[in-house]
């Protein structure tokens, strides 16, 4: 199938967590809620240290019948082999295999709008069926970015011709949606800091889950001083890493980026109206609000109670 909505995401990976168990033993762990995952439901979620830190981040979807109690994983491939060894150290005695399907299933993206369409999915977060011996599911970050699939890999090269890994990464870029460890430093940046909140990644009713405190305690404090924020370089766009400066102090750090458009790790009251150009090196940055973000921002924090 050649269609340049298609898109084929080759450092995607995906695990399986399947039993009679695989459900209670993933709820227990993640930081969204397992019981909203059904044959038509997806999810985006994170695995987090006990001191609520960031390890990993992925979508979770059922496969097969609604009784089957089989789960993938899309998560990042070159980090897939970890997260499985992490799970299996929480696993202890739970009724639950945890396999990697490296070679087995691979990921593609069907791109905005057009790719909903190709797919014959809605523009509801997370709305999934089944597809080509898999699943495929609206984005429940963000519909815009359209929707992804996970499916036998052998299915992956009748997807070739159409876009590239790169258009979706400008496509994401634009939409500030973090890329895994690429954006959302691993032991480092706390979940809500990444926007997880807002990309319908953490449920603060499912109960407890490994560093749940942490998160609910900034939840209720409104204490999430830093967040990832897109950015538009007015200039040849600097290295990933490179610290950003307003008014000759250091408000945040570079993250990816292609093509002008970035991801920034920033102080919220460096975004405030009126403040100083943003500057990574000699060349300014300036912020791009999403829609789905706007309404969260806020500048009644003080650096002096920064936690982070």
């Amino acid at each position: 199938m050649t269609n340049s909505a298609i898109c084929p995401l080759p450092e995607r990976g995906v695990l399986q967590v399947a039993g009679p168990e695989a459900r209670a033993f993933l709820q227990n762990l993640i930081t969204n809620d397992m019981d909203r995952v059904t044959p038509s439901q997806a999810i985006y979620a994170a695995l987090l240290t006990p001191q609520g830190k960031y390890l990993f981040d992925f979508f979770v979807v059922q496969a097969g019948e609604p009784a089957s109690e089989q789960f993938l994983i899309d998560c990042e491939a070159n980090r897939a082999a970890d997260l499985a060894k992490r799970l299996t150290f929480y696993k202890l005695r739970a009724k639950a295999v945890i396999s990697n399907l490296d070679g087995i299933m691979g990921v593609v993206a069907y791109l905005g709008a057009a790719g909903l369409k190709l797919a014959q999915l809605p523009e509801i977060p997370g709305a999934a069926k089944q597809w080509l011996d898999g699943v495929v599911f609206t984005d429940p970050r963000a519909p815009a970015i359209g929707a992804r699939a996970i499916i036998p890999a052998v299915a992956i090269a009748r997807h070739s011709g159409g876009a590239g890994p790169d258009e979706y990464d400008r496509m994401r870029l634009q939409l500030g949606l973090p890329d895994g460890a690429r954006d959302i430093q691993v032991e480092k940046y706390f979940l809500l800091e990444a926007n997880f909140e807002e990309l319908n990644g953490v449920d603060f009713k499912k109960g407890c889950y490994v560093g749940q405190e942490l998160v609910s305690r900034m939840k209720h404090r409104g204490a999430v001083r830093k967040r990832i924020i897109p950015v538009i370089a007015q200039g040849h766009l600097a290295a990933p890493g490179t610290p950003i400066s307003q008014a000759g102090r250091e408000v945040g750090t570079l993250l990816s980026g292609r093509d002008g458009h970035a991801l920034a790790y920033l102080r919220v009251l460096a975004l405030s109206p009126g403040a100083a150009p943003l500057m990574a090196g000699n060349v300014e940055l300036e912020p791009h609000i999403p829609d789905w973000f706007s309404e969260k921002l806020t500048f009644t924090l003080t650096d002096d109670d920064d936690e982070s």
